[in-house]
């Protein structure tokens, strides 16, 4: 139960909260969290995920908006990267899409289906 909380906390800690008060978490950020290492892997989850959602008859562009952000090099260049900005409804599509040989995402897939109820 303590990894439970531990995790739930590392959940809470990457939530945004926008002017209106909605909750929201940017795909690259929970990517770390969920332990991918590589944006194109994660984003595979991301599609099976926004399939999912499509598929139900539920707004992809309401759940997985994209977002354009500004990433600094080692060379200090700025480009502009890919994000996302996550509804808990697409998190929860995501760790239910994910990795399920992953301890985070069976925990993720706990943590977002218990705070989706809520």
């Amino acid at each position: 139960m303590k990894e439970i909380d531990k995790n739930s906390k590392s959940f809470e800690d990457i939530k945004h909260v926008d002017e209106n008060g909605v909750e929201f978490w940017y795909a690259r950020e929970l990517m770390k969290i969920l332990e991918y290492n590589k944006w194109e892997n994660f984003e595979k989850v991301i599609n099976k995920a926004r399939d999912a959602c499509k598929n139900s008859g539920i707004s992809v562009f309401e759940h997985f908006p994209d977002v354009r952000k500004l990433s600094k090099r080692a060379n200090n260049a700025e480009i502009e990267i890919k994000d996302y900005k996550l509804t808990r409804y697409a998190c929860y599509l995501i760790a239910q899409n994910g990795d399920s040989r992953k301890k985070v995402i069976a925990l993720a897939q706990t943590y977002f289906a218990v705070q989706t109820r809520k």
